[in-house]
């Protein structure tokens, strides 16, 4: 193994004791490739066996906690009982090659297409439908119907329930995806947030919801996992909508968020070396510069963002964040950490292979949307 890569191979012990044996972790993906009713496919499960042995942690594709908060064609779901034993499917799959199994947890509120959810009825924080080419295009000018209190905060629990299924099911953690422009962003977001009661208004009330989630999915954890659990946050930086979120509200959101006793937070991001838009002072120090210097050491940080090579994950630990999470390269080359670790990061494939979906083990779903949405992956033109 060459000697500068020695770092992404230590061992990293999470706050609640858990021992990774890397700092490698798979990023949570959209597949596309459950079936309609919510259940896994076998090629969802062989697609994430193919890329849990090399990994410390496979952080899965979303799961809707409620039928309204269903994001994706092809989603599955965890938010009814009788989804365990499909849940059981992805952990299993996921343990037995070797990596700890995190299920991301969701709601996607405004952003749902209304053929996925009860009646077409989308709901948000508020009645402001999503703008296009902001932070979630894919159901733009659609507007929501905002939620009740009770509706809230029986979402609230609802994410605990689902948490309760991902313990029976077998996994070794959640984490609740607080990012991309979903319902626990849009509680945040000025943009999508008018609300007047407690949960809308200053930037303190617009943490409500989001804390609240969290507060929940612990209190599960601790009446029904084992001490271990992993508990994570998902966040997106910034929105590029005005009003929206700006980087002095985020950091507000994470030095709260490192107060909470988690086990990691991470943040979404297209590039790991992006710079703020507004919102702080120095707009040339990177976004994950600010994450840390914000953290400082409380709490664990899952850097991601367009890293294909070993060089540019060296880059990137040089900044000093713990963890590194690896998203589309895990698609392109699902042998991405053993080829490092066996000292042959010349071999690392960087580019989508058009002609090896049955090598690579990615369901049709996926594979289809990869090959007909140009610039999506490197080598897809």
């Amino acid at each position: 193994m060459n000697q500068q890569n020695q770092a992404f191979f230590s061992p990293f012990t999470l706050p609640n004791g858990v021992e990774l044996k890397n700092r490698i972790v798979m990023a949570p993906m959209t597949n596309f490739s459950s079936n309609p009713d919510g259940t896994v496919t076998d090629a969802e499960v062989d697609y994430y066996a193919r890329r849990s042995s090399g990994v410390s942690m496979v952080i899965t594709a979303c799961t809707y906690v409620t039928p309204n908060g269903k994001g994706f064609h092809g989603e599955f779901g965890g938010d009814t009982d009788e989804m365990i034993p499909s849940l059981k499917r992805v952990a299993t799959s996921i343990k037995e090659q070797g990596a700890k199994a995190v299920l991301q947890i969701f709601h996607g509120g405004r952003m749902c297409p209304p053929e996925l959810v009860p009646n077409g009825e989308i709901v948000s924080a508020s009645d402001i439908p999503a703008e296009k080419g902001g932070v979630s295009t894919e159901e733009p000018d659609v507007k929501p119907r905002a939620l009740t209190e009770a509706e809230v905060e029986e979402i609230i629990v609802a994410f605990g329930e689902t948490t309760r299924r991902a313990i029976e099911a077998g996994y070794d953690g959640v984490e609740i995806h607080g990012a991309n422009g979903y319902l626990i962003q849009q509680f945040f977001s000025p943009h999508s947030n008018r609300r007047e009661d407690r949960y809308g208004g200053r930037l303190e009330k617009r943490m409500t919801f989001p804390l609240a989630i969290v507060d929940e999915v612990k209190k599960i954890a601790k009446e029904h996992a084992p001490a271990d659990f992993i508990i994570g946050y998902r966040f997106s930086p910034e929105e590029p909508e005005t009003p929206g979120i700006t980087m002095e509200d985020k950091l507000k959101l994470v030095d709260t968020l490192a107060d909470k006793r988690l086990d990691y937070l991470h943040v979404s991001l297209g590039e790991f070396f992006s710079k703020p838009r507004r919102g702080v002072e120095d707009l040339n120090k990177t976004r994950i510069d600010y994450l840390l210097e914000t953290i400082d050491n409380r709490v664990p940080l899952i850097g991601v963002g367009s890293i294909y090579s070993a060089e540019d994950a060296r880059k990137a630990f040089e900044t000093g964040v713990p963890l590194l999470a690896l998203g589309r390269e895990l698609i392109i080359d699902p042998d991405w950490v053993q080829k490092v670790a066996e000292g042959k990061e010349a071999e690392i494939v960087t580019e989508i292979d058009k002609n090896k979906q049955k090598e690579l083990v990615i369901p049709d779903p996926l594979w289809n949307a990869i090959i007909h949405t140009p610039g999506w992956f490197p080598g897809v033109s």
